[in-house]
């Protein structure tokens, strides 16, 4: 019986009773300034393709990276990738652990539905490899603590696969906060709009992708039993048993430069809204807002897979109590408070600060950090523990939607805080608050 055609149960045993095989210690080199790094990839779908272009490019450029092994559940992408790569068919596996198994690999490039992204992430630092992650760093909270956890203790580099973190415009602009030119942050607000006639994530249904050529066991891993769905596997986003749609695929880009800037912690509460307006066939909202509330400031990301006017309507921009910092596609400008005008010009010499910067290839220098990383052992831009951080209240964010509650968290013990039941209505008031004493008219004289 092929891997395709074993029942779910039988894969889910297998995965139980196999942890060795991920997790068999592996030879972990010493890389020098001039050694090639061997690369392993999980997941060739569209953002995996889109990395391999990438890494191909920069193996073809400098030298320095080699693609030494593709792993895949459905045939066709495996083996256009190992096409594209130049590999023998015995670099490709169906299996990811296989491929973890191999000494010769230093790293692995995990690009999967969000579901699978904590089991083979912990599988490959167990296995010695250091990881690149992508977005959204884990499914659940509690994943993502996991792996931050598993990282601190073992030394790997992890990192997150969100390359806004490494655009040069948000570490400029954490220069103007950390002078102090606008003053205590107090909010920050951004957005990721976009608008299609067919619905977003309604990705083409490839004819070739049929029971046989797709491991659908293995797509499904810990996610709910389902008869093999095609539009399940292509348009997976959709579906909440493996994605948070909008704020895992979008909002996590949005917030991680905000937190670079304004703070790494935890949140302390987090409210989800919206709903499926007008692209019906789906699970997830089509327009999503998430508002979420640190110790001194609170930060508020909307979007709509239905409209993309939101990008120019709600620029990207950090409110600080002497001024804020809106962010343009060559630069940034920021502008003070005008009570604060004249201190700021003393600081600045500008009435209104403003900042061009090149804007690069964020996705390339994101890359060529963890690369950097992997040989000097420091953290990267988007370490495990930032992207814990993160993962923490966008995935609050989307518990809070689904179930019609703001959550609290408690970010030192870093746990959901129940919510307690509202206080009882004042008797004969008919509020549930007290109001404050009224302030007398200008006009009244005293007696």
């Amino acid at each position: 019986m092929t891997a395709t055609q074993a029942s779910r149960r039988g894969f889910l045993a297998n995965a139980v009773a196999a942890p060795a095989l991920a997790a068999a210690p592996a030879a972990t080199r010493t890389l020098g300034a001039n050694d090639r790094i061997n690369i392993g990839m999980i997941g060739v779908g569209g953002k995996g393709r889109g990395h391999l272009r990438l890494l191909l490019g920069r193996a073809r450029d400098q030298g320095d990276v080699h693609i030494a092994a593709i792993s895949d559940i459905y045939d066709k992408r495996r083996d256009g990738a190992l096409e594209s790569a130049g590999l023998e068919a015995k670099h490709g596996f169906v299996d990811y652990r296989e491929l973890l198994q191999r000494t010769d690999i230093d790293a692995v490039w995990i690009a999967t539905p969000d579901h699978w992204h904590a089991t083979m992430a912990l599988d490959a630092l167990a296995a010695g490899k250091d990881v690149y992650l992508e977005k959204p760093m884990t499914y659940t909270v509690e994943e993502a603590r996991r792996i931050a956890d598993v990282v601190e203790r073992t030394g790997r580099v992890l990192q997150v696969g969100s390359q806004h973190v490494s655009d040069r415009r948000y570490h400029e602009a954490l220069k103007v906060i950390e002078r102090g030119w606008i003053g205590p942050v107090l909010w920050a607000q951004n957005t990721y709009c976009r608008n299609s006639l067919y619905g977003e994530w309604n990705y083409t249904i490839d004819t070739e992708g049929t029971p046989g050529t797709i491991d659908w066991n293995r797509f499904l891993g810990t996610a709910p039993a389902r008869a093999f769905s095609a539009e399940r596997f292509f348009r997976w986003r959709k579906y909440w048993d493996y994605s948070g749609g909008i704020a895992t695929d979008l909002f996590y880009h949005r917030l991680a430069p905000l937190m670079l800037m304004m703070g790494k912690e935890f949140p302390r509460r987090v409210s989800g809204h919206g709903g499926i307006y007008v692209h019906r066939e789906r699970e997830v909202p089509d327009t999503y807002a998430t508002v979420i509330e640190y110790g001194s400031h609170y930060v508020n990301l909307s979007a709509s897979m239905a409209s993309s006017a939101g990008n120019t309507g709600m620029p990207t921009t950090v409110y600080g109590h002497e001024g804020a910092i809106s962010f343009l596609p060559g630069g940034i400008s920021v502008k003070p408070e005008y009570q604060f005008a004249s201190k700021f010009r003393e600081a600045t010499g500008e009435d209104v600060l403003h900042v061009e910067i090149e804007p690069g290839n964020i996705s390339a220098d994101h890359v060529a950090d963890f690369l950097d990383c992997m040989r000097s052992r420091s953290k990267p831009a988007f370490d495990a523990r930032f992207g814990y951080q993160v993962m923490t209240a966008i995935r609050l964010g989307v518990d809070s939607y689904r179930t019609g509650r703001m959550i609290a968290y408690d970010p030192h013990g870093q746990r959901v805080i129940p919510v307690p039941e509202p206080r009882p209505l004042y008797e004969g008031s008919g509020k549930n608050y007290e109001e404050p004493p009224r302030r007398p008219p200008r006009n009244l004289r005293s007696a």
